[in-house]
């Protein structure tokens, strides 16, 4: 079982299997928590506000709302919570954080698995958040940086490194800034693949193999997380490694991928939803961030690829997929 350690700022989690309750249909003192693309991944969050007493149509109900990570659906869907209104907004991802902070500056907003939200302007710090929003992130020091560094310690002779970024991800700003610092250091020069939309894929991707990368990157961006299947399929077709920052993204035939647990998180964010429904003002809950992140590879993609993992990686790894 691989252990997962965080700075414990508030109290653990699990979750219940989603029914959409139109806030209509609900008793009208139940409190509504409305939730931003709702997926798989979301299970946890339910699961874990399960565990903590909250019954779905007993003592808590849900609001749902599809935008698919696309910037005007996400701030129509934020728009829409609001009206409602719920009691609580949980977003997962910065582009979802803005379209919430955007629509409310009232309504407690709870973000999951968030960039950099100083940089990316959701918070005055991670200490003191001073608004409507607080969460916890994804980010540790020079994560991006560490990502590439591992890359080459699998293969030395990478130099060209290409990093899908989402010109709508505010978080992704603070990760080009960091590379670009970082890669002198490293050895390589950084090619930025910027993708937006879903007609920009086939074009953006070309465009990158026109650059000669010698390994790919990507991050959880919950837009690029809906596509993860076709670059999947496009990497292994073109034989180009990649580092991931998503366990599931290696579950899935990716190489390798280095970062903090998704589950995890969803299931910690419950904590920040229970203290904001007894009384506690978002302000006041610090962003919580990781202090361990796993290393997770997948034996099978590297003997695809024509790779052999040094066993010393392999043995700091912790998990290894064969």
């Amino acid at each position: 079982m691989r252990r997962r350690q965080f700075i414990s700022l508030l109290g653990g989690a699990a979750a219940v299997w989603p029914l959409v309750a139109g806030a209509q249909q609900r008793p009208a003192k139940l409190p509504l928590i409305g939730i931003i693309d709702d997926g798989p991944i979301w299970k946890h969050f339910r699961l874990a506000l399960h565990d903590l007493g909250y019954i779905e149509g007993q003592t808590i109900a849900f609001e749902y709302r599809r935008a698919e990570g696309k910037p005007d659906r996400l701030t129509a869907a934020a728009t829409e919570l609001v009206r409602l209104p719920v009691d609580v907004i949980a977003v997962y991802g910065t582009a979802a954080a803005g379209a919430a902070m955007a629509a409310t500056k009232t309504i407690p907003i709870v973000a999951i698995s968030v960039g950099d939200p100083v940089r990316g302007g959701l918070v005055g710090s991670l200490a003191r958040p001073g608004g409507n929003l607080t969460g916890n992130t994804v980010l540790g020091p020079d994560i991006g940086a560490k990502r590439t560094q591992l890359l080459k310690e699998v293969i030395p002779a990478v130099s060209r490194v290409a990093f899908l970024l989402n010109p709508d991800n505010a978080s992704h700003v603070a990760y080009r800034e960091e590379l670009r610092a970082a890669a002198p250091g490293l050895g390589v020069q950084m090619i930025f693949v910027r993708m937006g939309s879903s007609d920009e894929f086939e074009s953006a991707f070309a465009a990158m193999m026109q650059e000669r990368p010698d390994a790919f990157t990507m991050t959880g961006d919950p837009f690029h997380q809906l596509h993860v299947p076709w670059i999947l399929d496009f990497l292994a077709r073109h034989r180009l490694p990649a580092m991931y920052q998503l366990r599931e993204n290696v579950l899935a035939g990716g190489l390798m991928s280095y970062g903090a647990s998704q589950p995890d998180l969803f299931r910690r964010a419950t904590g920040y939803v229970h203290k904001i429904l007894q009384g506690t003002k978002p302000a006041d809950l610090p962003v919580e961030q990781p202090v361990k992140f796993d290393l997770v590879v997948n034996l099978r993609t590297a003997k695809a690829l024509g790779l052999t993992m040094p066993e010393s990686f392999l043995l700091r790894a912790d998990e290894v997929i064969e």
